[in-house]
């Protein structure tokens, strides 16, 4: 995705504090990159077929015109192929440059940006809030919700293929923030605001 961060495994990155987990991207040279930050992964020590997925989360430090934070599912075993035949599932993204919008949305062969496609939807709120982001997922649907209010749902077609639906296999979670890119660097990137304390998103 054109990013410009590189995810470490270091407490810098990622660390627990008075019981909340922060997922910290700040300015650094690493490994060709200029920036380091976390992805958390439950791959083979976490992963789901259908299931109610919440997150309780702040973004009150993580604003800046290049952050994308994210709290979203891939696939475990890529049964229908690669990106994005096998699905993925977007809890939570926000970017930004466009403050206070926060995204919820699913992938499919059928159904992404790529060609025009996708399905998602947005939600408008005071981020420097905490909020609970959650999906409800079942056999025939997925359910977006914030703060317990319904804002967007997938339906599964009565006629559908892996291409519409490749929701019936498990999944995995995500966290991390990445910096710039195709979609979270679309205005630039404000390199001053990673300096110091950087951009952390926070998990309860």
């Amino acid at each position: 995705n054109g990013e410009f961060q590189y995810y470490t495994d270091r407490t810098d990155n990622a660390f627990v504090k008075d019981g909340i987990l922060n997922i910290r991207a700040v300015r650094e040279d690493f490994d060709q990159n200029s920036f380091t930050s976390a992805r958390m992964v439950s791959r083979n020590l976490g992963d789901w077929k259908y299931g109610r997925f919440q997150a309780r989360a702040r973004l009150q430090n993580c604003t800046a015109v290049g952050t994308w934070p994210a709290i979203w599912m891939l696939p475990t075993q890529w049964a229908y192929g690669g990106w994005p035949s096998s699905g993925e599932i977007d809890i939570l993204e926000h970017v930004g440059y466009d403050l206070g919008n926060i995204h919820g949305s699913v992938h499919t062969a059928a159904f992404n940006h790529l060609i025009g496609t996708q399905k998602g939807g947005t939600w408008t709120t005071a981020v420097e809030d905490w909020h609970v982001y959650e999906i409800i997922w079942s056999e025939e649907k997925i359910q977006f919700v914030f703060d317990g209010l319904k804002y967007f749902e997938f339906l599964k077609l009565a006629d559908a293929t892996y291409e519409e639906w490749p929701f019936d296999k498990d999944f995995h979670l995500i966290l991390n923030i990445a910096v710039g890119g195709s979609w979270g660097g679309l205005k630039g990137v404000d390199y001053g605001a990673f300096e110091g304390n950087g951009q952390v998103m926070e998990i309860d």
